[in-house]
């Protein structure tokens, strides 16, 4: 739980702190970098599930990532397993501070309209969850009671 400076959303405890479940003398730096890894693809299904409520949505969805964590293959298919939507990765990994760069240059007069600029978004590579149902469910519900734990010191 990658809560070193509390939980932010949908959680908004600020008082929460971070910690590390199921650990065994098995456990090293892989581990403990895998665990680092899947919290983002948990917490961004908190996300999406918060998202979704607000909504009232339950359908399917498809996240456009970006990012150099975006570059992990194995991290981008377990973000597509545990929330259970396609991830889609752009052939430009840094698409915010693109967008960031095209913002200053459409300002200025240099750049193109929204549209053209949305026409250079180019697909990498898709990544289709593969994990069943049962299994995403139970690795989320172990997901959530880590937070509860988290949440209730």
């Amino acid at each position: 739980m990658p809560a070193f400076v509390g939980l932010g959303a949908p959680y908004w405890n600020a008082e929460c702190r971070g910690a590390a479940f199921g650990l065994t003398r098995g456990t090293g730096p892989a581990e403990m970098a895998r665990a680092a890894l899947e919290s983002v693809g948990f917490q961004t299904r908190d996300l999406l599930e918060a998202m979704r409520a607000d909504m009232g949505q339950t359908g399917e969805s498809t996240l456009r990532v970006d990012g150099g964590m975006t570059a992990s293959n194995w991290t981008m298919q377990f973000l597509a397993d545990i929330t259970g939507a396609r991830v889609e990765r752009p052939t430009v990994l840094e698409t915010t501070a693109l967008g960031a760069a095209w913002l200053a240059g459409q300002r200025a007069g240099v750049y193109p309209g929204m549209e053209d600029f949305e026409k250079s978004w180019a697909l990498d590579r898709s990544f289709a969850p593969e994990m069943s149902a049962g299994t995403r469910h139970s690795r989320y519900s172990a997901w959530k009671r880590a937070v509860a734990a988290t949440l209730s010191v």
